[in-house]
């Protein structure tokens, strides 16, 4: 059927309403609307939102597919409730030129399940020494908007300048890996009492803390846009709060994980819980959750990093960072944000969808649920609650630090312009 009459929805969380879908398009939202010729989703007071939008996804392909593909990252994206997603550029071959990111662009335009936008490199092969092709990249069919080396920190303070200020001739925006590579040599986990007490090498909070200062005066110093992966710490949220009452165009994003997690975990030696940024202590947890609240963290990304088995399931030492973070994002935000009274779901609209499709230009995304606006939904119940297991993740990759753990909400439908990708919970 070419119409989708979705009846009683809470739309952001407010009275219920029915919203009708018509082609790719939302037709109309009001009460009591005609259901003739419509297939009819009862929505039982389930929250209606548009549909997500991640500005921080690891895909992987090129070059790992063993751990992710375009394909499955896409179906895992569908599950979460998200309709677009902004591709690293930490692939083999990297993604730092037109050719690289236009196959990405393309293999996402294949799926069918999520639109996906490729992030640029700002440095060949990420190596911090010569810019990449950004005019080529935001020039091609991909039209690259984001770029980033995230993985690994632009850290040379002349070559991010001058990243800034080529981005700046299209309102692009460099998107930094916040972490000073020398003072993190070996670093293990969050640097600490936690560290101290396990002897792991410790990864302190001024390596991010002064990426972030520096970087947000050279944005103010060239008149640029730049955007903060991942925060971590309090002392972060601190810097992001200052830059912004001087005006500097900052933005910054905050992960599920570290909105809910503490370095405490590391003391099971479980390498599921090694990350980049590692997981911090309690009192940046709550700093974290406050700044997300009042707006100083302008979004969540999940930061979804895939890996396969055997890179995970080993020491420590030798573990990968990261956690995979598509399927279960809302379920952790609505843990940490709206059932603490910090966000209500209007909140999480906006920094889960509104936000990163505006900082990323995601055109089509981030829409309000109106009459005229492409129909990209998701649908989620909130009174659900259940212990998540991974053995029925899309991702590819299994690499979750919540498995067995109880989390409210479940995603239960995505609409990707008009075309469900997911009803009942079971991707189509």
């Amino acid at each position: 059927m070419s119409k989708t009459l979705i009846r009683g929805a809470k739309v952001l969380g407010g009275e219920p309403q029915d919203v009708l879908i018509d082609g790719a398009t939302i037709a109309e939202v009001g009460t009591g609307l005609s259901a003739e010729g419509a297939e009819v989703i009862e929505a039982g007071g389930k929250v209606l939102l548009p549909g997500l939008v991640d500005l921080h996804t690891h895909l992987r392909e090129p070059g790992r597919e063993d751990s992710e593909t375009v394909l499955t990252g896409t179906r895992a994206a569908a599950s979460g409730g998200y309709t677009n997603v902004f591709a690293m550029a930490n692939t083999f071959p990297v993604a730092d030129t037109a050719g690289v990111v236009e196959q990405v662009w393309r293999l996402g335009q294949e799926s069918g399940y999520c639109d996906v936008q490729p992030i640029g490199a700002v440095t060949v092969g990420l190596e911090g020494a010569k810019l990449a092709e950004l005019g080529a990249m935001h020039e091609s069919a991909a039209a690259v908007t984001v770029f980033s080396d995230d993985g690994k920190c632009v850290h040379d303070a002349v070559i991010m300048r001058r990243a800034l200020e080529y981005v700046k001739a299209f309102n692009g925006v460099v998107a930094q890996h916040a972490q000073e590579p020398r003072l993190t040599e070996g670093a293990q986990m969050n640097e600490g009492v936690v560290s101290a007490e396990l002897g792991l090498g410790g990864w302190p909070a001024v390596a991010e803390e002064s990426i972030i200062a520096r970087d947000v005066l050279l944005a103010e110093h060239v008149g640029s846009r730049v955007h903060i992966c991942h925060l971590s710490t309090a002392g972060s949220v601190e810097i992001v709060r200052w830059a912004k009452s001087r005006g500097i165009d900052v933005t910054a994003e905050v992960t599920p994980h570290h909105l809910l997690l503490t370095d405490e975990l590391v003391r099971s030696y479980n390498p599921v819980y090694k990350v980049n940024p590692p997981l911090r202590t309690e009192r940046d947890v709550m700093a974290l959750r406050e700044a997300l609240a009042d707006g100083t963290i302008d979004i969540v990304a999940t930061d979804h990093a895939p890996h396969p088995h055997e890179d995970k399931d080993c020491e420590w030492a030798a573990a990968a960072m990261g956690m995979v973070g598509l399927e279960t994002a809302l379920s952790v935000v609505q843990e940490t944000m709206v059932d603490t009274g910090l966000l209500d779901w209007a909140g999480v609209a906006d920094r889960m969808s509104f936000k990163p499709a505006q900082i990323g230009q995601a055109t089509g995304h981030g829409r309000p649920v109106s009459a005229g606006e492409p129909a990209n939904l998701t649908l989620v119940d909130t009174a659900y609650r259940g212990p998540v297991d991974p053995a029925g993740f899309a991702s590819r990759s299994r690499n979750t630090p919540y498995e067995g753990r109880e989390l409210p909400g479940r995603v239960t439908h995505t609409w990707l312009r008009g075309k469900a990708t997911l009803v009942d919970g079971k991707l189509t």
